[in-house]
C-alpha cells in the first residue's frame, strides 16, 4: 500500500530514482530546502512499502487578493509507478491544500511538448490559462503551458478564463 507522507531532508538522499528522468524538473538542493522550510504542507511524498519513493509534489502558496493561489512546482513520478494513478493522487492532495488555504486557483506550469501530462491535467480539470513563451531553457527554448484549475472559492470561475495572447516569462505574476 503506498503511504503518502509530508516530505522530510533525508528524502534528498534516495529520490534519484524518481528525479533521474528526462521530463522531470530537477533543482539544487537549496531550491528543495527553501520549500521544505516555506511551504512544508505543500511538499509529499509517495513512498511504497518497502520505503521506495514512488513520486512527490513540491508546491506552495502564493499571490494577493484574487490571485491567491496554490502552484505546483513540481509533480514526478518514477517510471516503475507510472500509469497507476500515483500523480492524480499527488494532485489531488496539493488541491486539498490548497483549499484549506482558501485559494482561488490551482496553477502549474508544463512543457507544450509534454502531451502525456498535458492530457492527465485535462482530465483532472486544468485547462490552458496560456502559453508562456520560451519558458523553459535549453536549445531550443520552450514554451510552457500555465495550466488551471478553480478552487471552491472562485465561485464565478474568474481565474480559469483563459488569456488570448501569449505571455514572456517576465510577465507571468
Amino acid at each position: 500500500m503506498t503511504t503518502l507522507r509530508p516530505f522530510t531532508c533525508m528524502d534528498l538522499l534516495k529520490f534519484n530514482n524518481v528525479n533521474l528522468d528526462p521530463l522531470t524538473e530537477t533543482f539544487g538542493l537549496a531550491f528543495y530546502m527553501q520549500y521544505l522550510a516555506h511551504w512544508p504542507e505543500h511538499f509529499q511524498v509517495a513512498e511504497s512499502p518497502s520505503g521506495e519513493i514512488m513520486g512527490y509534489i513540491m508546491g506552495k502558496a502564493e499571490g494577493l487578493g484574487e490571485n491567491w493561489h496554490g502552484h505546483v512546482t513540481a509533480l514526478t513520478v518514477s517510471p516503475d509507478y507510472r500509469r497507476l494513478g500515483m500523480a492524480a493522487t499527488l494532485m489531488s492532495w496539493l488541491e486539498e491544500t490548497s483549499e484549506k488555504k482558501q485559494a482561488y486557483f490551482v496553477d502549474l506550469f508544463v512543457r507544450v511538448s509534454n502531451k502525456v501530462a498535458i492530457q492527465m491535467y485535462k482530465q483532472l480539470g486544468y485547462i490552458i490559462y496560456r502559453t508562456v513563451l520560451e519558458y523553459y531553457s535549453g536549445d531550443p527554448d520552450e514554451d510552457a503551458y500555465d495550466m488551471r484549475k478553480a478552487c471552491s472559492r472562485d465561485v464565478n470561475r474568474q481565474s480559469v478564463i483563459p488569456l488570448e495572447h501569449p505571455v514572456r516569462p517576465e510577465d507571468v505574476d
